[in-house]
C-alpha cells in the first residue's frame, strides 16, 4: 500500500495555493478549477455521489509533494470560515510533511498566514547525536499539520520515551 493523496478543505483557493506552494514548496498539478453540480459528466456524477445533492459547487486544485504525494484542496461554496479542531471527534486530524529546511519552512509558514501551534520539540533531547525535530502547525484556514525534520521510520523504529 502506498499513500496517494490527502484531501483538505480550504476557505480561499487562491490563498491556499499560494500558501502550499510558497510556504511548503508543493508543486501545482492542476490549478484552481471550478466544479459545478451536474450529472452530465463522469466527474459531475462522482461529485454528486460524494458530496450529495445540492452541494452547490466548489473550487478544486491538485498539488504534489516532492516525493509525489498529492494534496487535493477543496473550497466549497458553502463552508465555515475556519476549521475548528475538536480532539474529541473521531477521524483524521492532521497530516505530516518532512523537510530538510525545518526553520526556513516554519518562517515561510508564518509569512504566508500559517501558525506555529507549539514550541519545536526534539524526540531525544537527552542525546545530542539524535537531532530529530517536530512541530504542529496550522495552514491559514486552521487545518492542522505536523512538520518533521526526519523520516517516520527514523522516529519510531528507535527507542524513544
Amino acid at each position: 500500500m502506498k499513500m496517494n493523496h490527502v484531501g483538505i478543505m480550504v476557505g480561499d483557493m487562491d490563498k491556499a495555493v499560494e500558501f502550499y506552494t510558497k510556504a511548503l514548496n508543493l508543486k501545482v498539478v492542476m490549478g484552481n478549477t471550478k466544479v459545478k453540480e451536474e450529472r452530465e459528466t463522469a466527474i459531475g456524477r462522482m461529485c454528486v455521489a460524494v458530496f450529495g445533492e445540492g452541494f452547490k459547487g466548489f473550487n478544486i486544485a491538485h498539488l504534489v509533494t516532492s516525493d509525489g504525494i498529492g494534496v487535493e484542496m477543496f473550497e466549497m461554496k458553502e463552508r465555515q470560515e475556519r476549521h475548528e479542531v475538536d480532539f474529541s471527534r473521531l477521524g483524521i486530524f492532521h497530516f505530516c510533511l518532512q523537510t530538510d529546511d525545518f526553520k526556513g519552512v516554519i518562517a515561510r509558514i508564518e509569512q504566508y498566514g500559517g501558525k506555529v501551534r507549539m514550541d519545536i520539540m526534539r524526540y531525544h533531547p537527552e542525546d545530542d547525536s539524535k537531532q530529530a525535530q517536530m512541530v504542529y502547525l496550522e495552514d491559514p484556514f486552521g487545518n492542522l499539520f505536523e512538520l518533521y525534520s526526519h523520516t517516520y521510520e527514523e522516529t519510531y523504529a528507535t527507542d524513544y520515551e
